[in-house]
């Protein structure tokens, strides 16, 4: 097993060598107060033997989940996926039925839209990549999402499953998954390792722990960074402290820099966006993402995307925006691609496959005059998405909440380099594999409060059958019929209306 820890120091003003101290093979950390990656890495013959038999089902399992709260992306870790969990994967090609539901009940969430014993292809959706022509193709084919809060389950199987009964820090690090903004977990049978990747944003008062390799076989990288200005744009330049915990450790001071793929929004400070439904949202919901800020392109060869996770339950109309004029309407370009559920009459519980993913260009709005620059600091547009509600089953109650994740946001411009080799990029997001490999983004931030009560995620009210004013419902049919059958029989059979049928027959 193996260990990088990484500290990347929000403000590097405040930082000082003497909150580091290497004693006894140990770093203690006094008041640090820095975004922290913390990355272990297993090999498969660390694994319990049924783990190890449920990965060697897949080609590729990539699995990321973000959490609900907003919070603050500094370099390099500006990339983004809409709050819940999102599994891409590929089944092995011996064993082309994965069971994905099986690994997910288990291990994240036994309420999640998979039914056990389904197969893997049948839940799932296929992954947007690029055209033929755009030389990009995510390693893996399939995805699939899950509204999740919390990882709450995740740390008790780790606790359960991976952690030794006496192993204090593996139960800790179970437990500090709990506080992570994002977790990614990677598999990949050509280089059969599992790695668990937690990001987590400093408490109030900073990081102050003690840091020790938990075994003398294991290995733990520790590293403080700082992010440093650089004078190339596609490059991001580090400096700090790397060390490895064990009898010899000591703080070795270095600097590097790399290329990535994932850049801060550094050329529109203080832009963000929000994402609402307008009201009232009836079945025909109308997702607006707004904008709070100067809204200008990076760079001239930037455009504006959002990628939209839509769970079953909402589902677009791919027709409705191949109208021009609708679509300017709207602020929004095109829509680019959608992949999952669109059947326009589905209700929800004949739905098998979580939902679908649809990424869309936004307009812009246009360049202000010369003479209104100045005056142009800041701003408010508004992309509007309509979108549409399927039948839900019958709830006890007239309306049924329903919970949809944030968008995506982000610039896609041009980039000069390949950003392989930086340590830090993510892939597998869902929407970065739409875009060709010389693509980089500025990822948009949303606002901070979320929708108003900290949370990335609005909420619907669908109207549902309610079952408790079904009874009336069907005592009143029942009537009806009745009645009707009584009157037709009194038209029929009685005297009086054998003498109405036979004068409405002289009268034709």
């Amino acid at each position: 097993m193996k260990q990088r820890i990484t500290y990347l120091v929000e403000d590097p003003d405040s930082f000082t060598p003497e909150q580091l101290e290497v004693k006894d093979g140990s770093l203690s950390l006094r008041g640090l107060k820095a975004v922290q990656e913390h990355r272990i890495t297993f090999s498969l013959d660390e694994l319990p033997t049924e783990l190890r038999t449920t990965l060697k089902q897949w080609q590729e399992l990539h699995i990321k989940w973000a959490s609900l709260k907003p919070y603050t992306a500094i370099p390099p870790f500006t990339s983004r996926v809409s709050p819940g969990l999102h599994v891409s994967f590929t089944p092995h090609k011996s064993q082309p039925k994965g069971q994905l539901c099986d690994l997910l009940h288990t291990v994240f969430d036994p309420a999640a839209k998979c039914s056990s014993g389904t197969d893997a292809d049948e839940v799932a959706t296929p992954l947007i990549h690029a055209d033929e022509d755009g030389n990009e193709k995510p390693s893996a084919s399939l995805q699939y999402y899950s509204y999740l809060p919390t990882l709450n389950k995740l740390a008790s199987f780790i606790e359960e499953t991976l952690c030794p009964p006496s192993s204090t820090t593996c139960i800790e690090y179970a437990t500090s998954l709990l506080e992570a903004s994002y977790l990614d977990i990677d598999y990949s049978a050509p280089a059969p390792i599992l790695t668990l990747t937690a990001l987590s944003t400093p408490p109030p008062a900073g990081w102050t722990t003690i840091l020790t390799s938990p075994h003398s076989i294991h290995t733990t990288e520790v590293g403080v960074l700082t992010h440093e200005p650089n004078p190339d744009p596609e490059d991001l330049a580090f400096a700090g402290f790397l060390t490895v915990l064990g009898p010899s450790a000591a703080p070795k001071p270095t600097r590097f820099q790399a290329p990535a793929r994932h850049y801060p929004l550094s050329a529109s400070p203080g832009l963000s966006y929000t994402a609402r439904f307008t009201h009232p949202t009836g079945l025909h919901p109308t997702l607006e993402v707004s904008f709070d800020g100067k809204l200008e392109p990076p760079a001239e060869s930037c455009a504006l995307y959002t990628y939209l996770t839509l769970p079953s339950y909402l589902f677009i109309d791919k027709y409705q925006f191949a109208d021009p004029l609708f679509l300017s309407a709207q602020n929004l370009v095109a829509l680019q691609r959608v992949s999952g559920a669109t059947d326009l009459e589905a209700p929800d519980w004949v739905v098998p496959q979580w939902g679908s993913a649809a990424l869309f260009e936004l307009a812009v709005p246009p360049p202000p005059e010369e003479d209104a620059k100045d005056k142009a600091a800041g701003g408010n547009w508004t992309s509007r998405i309509p979108l549409h509600l399927r039948y839900l089953p019958a709830s006890p109650r007239s309306h049924t909440p329903v919970p949809v994740p944030w968008p995506v946001v982000f610039w896609g411009c041009a980039a000069e380099q390949d950003s392989a080799g930086n340590p830090f990029d993510r892939v597998n997001l869902g929407y970065d594999g739409a875009f060709g490999a010389g693509t980089r983004f500025m990822h948009v931030p949303p606002e901070a409060s979320g929708n108003g009560t900290g949370e990335l995620v609005s909420w619907i009210d669908v109207p549902v059958l309610d079952t408790s004013a079904a009874g009336w419902v069907e005592t009143g049919t029942i009537g009806v019929v009745v009645c009707a059958f009584v009157g037709l029989c009194w038209v029929l059979f009685s005297d009086r209306g054998k003498q109405e049928i036979k004068a409405e027959k002289k009268k034709q």
